[in-house]
């Protein structure tokens, strides 16, 4: 796959989501995540620009001061972004293997410190959160207007942990 004539080598899918499929892609020195926008339905999200829409949510956040992903390239034409990439298990993984550390809840809470204030939520769901050396990322881009039925509190923490919720998901998707 291409980023504006640059040539990068696809290893894997690292996963899809709402707005695009993101691989793990490698330029013969380095590795990155490539993410493609998709645009299949998604009954549950409506979206206008998907493009313009990472540009914008990537800058506010970085504004904001969450932990994110580098944004390295964007090539508007083909829908495609470059991310750096950050290696380390996600906090779905970890909570699958019964290797959660109370510490992330307090990484998540202090985004939560940064993100209320300005208005804004960010998709809690743990596979948008990968723990690199004990320091966690938000490697969505994703974010929107503050509400209090989606803030981390009343919706996040639902998948946080082993509940109810989490292990329906788990089950659900199973392959």
């Amino acid at each position: 796959m291409k980023v504006n004539d640059k040539e990068f080598e696809i290893i894997k899918l690292l996963g899809k989501g709402k707005g695009g499929y993101s691989y793990l892609a490698f330029d013969g020195q380095k590795q990155y995540v490539l993410k493609q926008i998709h645009h299949e339905p998604c009954d549950y999200y409506q979206f206008g620009n998907k493009i313009e829409a990472e540009m914008n949510d990537y800058q506010k956040l970085k504004n904001i001061g969450i932990r994110i992903p580098e944004m390295l390239d964007v090539d508007v034409t083909n829908e495609r972004i470059l991310k750096e990439y950050i290696e380390g298990d996600t906090i779905y993984e970890l909570v699958l293997q019964d290797k959660m550390k109370p510490e992330y809840l307090e990484q998540v809470k202090g985004m939560c410190e940064l993100l209320y204030p300005a208005k804004t939520n960010i998709d809690y769901f743990p596979t948008n959160f990968i723990v690199q050396d004990d320091e966690m990322y938000y490697v969505d881009y994703e974010c929107n207007d503050y509400m209090e039925e989606w803030n981390f509190e009343n919706w996040g923490i639902k998948y946080w942990s082993k509940t109810k919720e989490f292990m329906e998901y788990v089950e659900k998707h199973r392959k």
